[in-house]
């Protein structure tokens, strides 16, 4: 995978300095505040997945490795 969660930090607060500009006219900030709601749309979606893996890791590490066939996504539905 080419973007790890530093990049997606990385990619907001570029989006703050983007839309911190002095001297945008009104055309430019509304196009930067549409650009900013579709990435924190996207980032979202990003951090619910990210989520979802931790949790799955929880489940591994308090349940142990019996669980990953019910995990297929970490486990491969193998075991």
């Amino acid at each position: 995978m080419k973007n790890k969660l530093p990049d997606l930090n990385n990619h907001l607060f570029a989006q703050i300095e983007r839309l911190s500009e002095e001297g945008l006219d009104a055309e430019a900030i509304a196009r930067e505040a549409t650009r900013a709601e579709a990435i924190v749309k996207l980032s979202d979606q990003i951090l619910r997945g990210v989520d979802l893996t931790l949790k799955a890791a929880n489940m591994v590490a308090i349940h142990g490795e019996r669980i990953l066939p019910m995990l297929p996504a970490i486990g491969n539905g193998s075991k």
